[in-house]
C-alpha cells in the first residue's frame, strides 16, 4: 500500500503588505485635498458667532447693523454676573451667545473691530434685563464718528496688572505642588483636582447651602486640607511604606486626576456655576488700572497668605524641617526629625492652599466647572520647573512670571491660545537652565 500524498489546500493570495500600504497612502493623497475644503466650509465663520448656545438654557441674540446694512466681524463681549464670553458677527451682523443665568448683563461692541470711521452712536455697553423670558436682543445701529481708542501703552498696563493677579493666585497652587515633589519627589498630577475641589467645596457650601461667602470659603480651605490629610493617610503613605517606585505613584497620579475629574462632574454636571460676589463693577485705581473689588480682595488674600507661608517655612520649627526634607529626606530622618509628619503636614498644607486657589481662581476666571484645574495645571508645573523643582520661592517666582506672561502675551496673540506661551518658556527652561531660576544644579556619579 503506497503512502499517500497530502493536499495541499490552496489559499487566496494576499496582497502583501508593502503593496496595501501604498494604497492606502494613495488614498489619502487623493482624498485629502478634497476633505480638507469640506471641513472648512462646514466650519464656517458662523461658529464664533455661536458661543456657549448649547451649553445654556439663556441666550443674548447680538444685531449690529450700519446704514441699515448688517456688519460682519464685529467683536462683541458679554459680561455679567461673573460670567464672560465673547462672539464675532456673522455675514448677516448677528451672533449669539449663552448665558448661564437671568441677571443682568452688559454686552459691550469692541469699537477696535469696527470699519474705518464708523462708531456706535447709541449705548456702549448695552444693558440686557432679563424677564420671564430664555431669549433677549441687544441691537447696535451704527454711525459714522471719531471713535476714542486705547493706547498700546495702556493697554500692557491693564493687563500687567491682572498678569499680577493671576500670577498670586496662581502661586499658591505652584507652592502646594511644589512642598510635595520637594519632600516627597511625587509628580502629582491630580493637584489639578484639588485645585478643583476648593472650588466645588465653597460651590457646595456658599451657592447650594446658601451659607454667608466668607463662611463657606473658610470652610472650603479646611475641608481641602482635610480632603489632602485623608489623601495621604489613605494613599500615598501605605504605598511610600511598601516601596513603590515614583513613576508607579505618577502613573497612579494621572489615574486618580481623571478619576476624581469624572467624579466633580458627576456630581455638578458639565455647566459653569458662578459664586456669590463674582464680577463686579470695575474701578478706576491709577491711569488705566481698572480692578474690581473682587480682583482687589484676591490680591490681598493671595499677598497674606504667600507672607504667611513665608513666615512658616523661614521662622517656625516645622517649616525649618519641611526646608530640610525637601533638601535631603534621609539626611532630614538621621537628624531626628519625624519625616513622615512633615509629610503629612506637606500633604495638608499643600491641598489647603490649591483649595484657596481654586476659589480665586472661579472668581478670576470666573466660573467653576468639573474640570477648571485641569485647565491651569499646565502652567502649575511651568511656575515650579521655572522656578526651581522643590523650591517654594523659586514656585512664587515662577508663578509670577507665567501669570504676567500669560495675560500680556494677548496683546499680541489670541486670548484662546494664551495658555500655549507657558509650554514655550517650560521648554526654554529645560533647554537653557534645567534647574530652575532658584534651583540647584544636581550632581550626578
Amino acid at each position: 500500500m503506497q503512502p499517500t500524498t497530502p493536499h495541499r489546500v490552496r489559499r487566496p493570495a494576499r496582497a502583501p503588505l508593502h503593496v496595501l500600504g501604498l494604497l492606502l497612502t494613495t488614498l489619502t493623497l487623493v482624498l485629502f485635498p478634497l476633505l480638507v475644503p469640506a471641513v472648512a466650509s462646514a466650519q464656517a465663520p458662523d461658529d464664533q458667532s455661536q458661543v456657549n448656545v448649547d451649553e445654556h438654557d439663556q441666550n443674548i441674540a447680538i444685531n449690529v447693523r450700519y446704514d441699515n446694512e448688517p456688519v460682519a466681524d464685529v467683536r462683541v463681549v458679554v459680561t455679567g454676573g461673573g460670567y464672560e464670553a465673547e462672539a464675532l458677527t456673522n455675514d448677516r451682523g448677528q451672533a449669539r451667545v449663552g448665558v448661564p443665568t437671568t441677571d443682568a448683563y452688559e454686552v459691550l461692541i469692541d469699537e477696535e473691530s469696527l470699519p474705518e470711521g464708523v462708531t456706535v452712536t447709541g449705548e456702549n455697553p448695552l444693558n440686557v434685563e432679563y424677564g420671564s423670558q430664555f431669549f433677549q436682543p441687544a441691537n447696535f445701529f451704527l454711525g459714522e464718528g471719531e471713535r476714542q481708542t486705547t493706547g498700546l501703552m495702556a493697554q500692557f498696563v491693564e493687563r500687567l496688572v491682572n498678569g499680577l493677579n493671576f500670577g498670586l493666585m496662581l502661586a499658591l497652587a505652584s507652592i502646594g505642588l511644589s512642598l510635595i515633589f520637594g519632600t516627597t519627589g511625587l509628580t502629582n498630577f491630580a493637584h489639578a483636582e484639588m485645585v478643583t475641589f476648593g472650588a466645588v467645596a465653597a460651590l457646595a457650601l456658599g451657592v447650594f447651602a446658601d451659607w454667608p461667602i466668607w463662611i463657606a470659603i473658610i470652610v472650603a480651605v479646611a475641608l481641602s486640607g482635610a480632603f489632602g490629610w485623608v489623601v495621604d493617610a489613605g494613599i500615598w503613605r501605605p504605598l511610600r511604606r511598601r516601596g513603590i517606585g515614583l513613576v508607579q505613584l505618577m502613573i497612579l497620579t494621572i489615574g486618580l486626576s481623571l478619576a476624581g475629574r469624572y467624579i466633580f462632574q458627576f456630581f455638578i454636571g458639565g455647566g459653569t456655576y458662578q459664586l456669590p460676589g463674582a464680577g463686579g463693577t470695575r474701578h478706576q485705581i491709577l491711569g488705566p488700572i481698572r480692578l474690581s473689588t473682587v480682583d482687589m480682595v484676591s490680591m490681598g488674600i493671595s499677598l497674606t497668605v504667600l507672607l504667611l507661608v513665608a513666615y512658616w517655612l523661614l521662622r517656625t520649627r516645622t517649616g525649618k524641617a519641611t526646608r530640610a526634607v525637601s533638601d535631603n529626606r534621609s539626611l532630614a530622618a538621621a537628624s531626628g526629625i519625624d519625616v513622615d509628619a512633615v509629610t503629612r503636614i506637606v500633604w495638608v498644607a499643600g491641598a489647603a492652599l490649591a483649595g484657596l486657589s481654586g476659589v480665586l481662581w472661579a472668581y478670576f476666571r470666573p466660573g467653576i466647572k468639573w474640570d477648571m484645574g485641569v485647565q491651569i495645571l499646565l502652567l502649575i508645573f511651568a511656575a515650579v520647573v521655572l522656578g526651581g523643582l522643590g523650591t517654594a520661592f523659586g514656585a512664587l517666582l515662577g508663578a509670577l512670571v507665567i501669570g504676567v506672561l500669560v495675560e500680556v502675551s494677548t496683546l499680541w496673540i489670541p486670548s484662546d491660545i494664551k495658555y500655549v506661551g507657558a509650554l514655550g518658556v517650560l521648554i526654554i527652561i529645560l533647554l537653557v537652565r534645567p534647574q530652575g531660576i532658584l534651583g540647584r544644579r544636581a550632581r550626578i556619579g
